[in-house]
């Protein structure tokens, strides 16, 4: 039986001078060569990252891509392809741009909460001085207290903010 096929023809097949074939390859289903541009960013362990590859790009047109840039960076831009096209899979109208919004949107968030405890902090201290000017009759630029023993001295709830009407802000 010349056509059947047994776990030794199909290790032969997988193995080429000693290496198994790329995912690329391997999903294209040709010769892995020694020289193959996408065997060292399409590992045969990692079939579906091919997979998304060639559906949104093309095996060819990845292989151009990855030719024309220089070769300390080819692992970095193998990585970006595979990630755009999952997320094109994904999400076939945003892609990656999806994750970019989000992210953008939660910076946004955090400088705007970053804006509102700055101006918390600032209204503290402004209350905290008034106070301090009522009851020393004079402008300091410390937030200190008399203490029980009439020294004066930090209090250790002087960095507590008061509490605000939500609509003050």
């Amino acid at each position: 039986m010349s056509g059947s096929f047994s776990a030794s023809n199909i290790f032969l097949q997988s193995n080429i001078n000693g290496r198994r074939r790329c995912a690329a390859c391997k999903y294209l289903r040709r010769r892995c060569s020694q020289d193959c541009i996408l065997a060292p960013y399409f590992r045969h362990s990692q079939p579906e990252r091919f997979v998304c590859v060639h559906r949104i790009f093309g095996a060819s047109n990845v292989a151009r891509m990855l030719q024309h840039v220089p070769t300390h960076n080819r692992a970095q831009a193998a990585d970006t392809i595979a990630t755009e096209a999952y997320m094109r899979v994904e999400d076939p109208v945003y892609g990656c741009t999806t994750i970019i919004a989000r992210l953008q949107h939660e910076i946004h968030k955090a400088q705007n909460e970053l804006a509102m405890l700055k101006a918390h902090i600032t209204i503290h201290k402004a209350c905290q001085q008034q106070q301090l000017q009522n009851i020393s009759g004079q402008p300091s630029n410390q937030l200190m207290f008399p203490t029980e023993e009439g020294n004066w001295g930090m209090d250790d709830n002087a960095l507590l903010l008061p509490d605000f009407p939500p609509n003050l802000f």
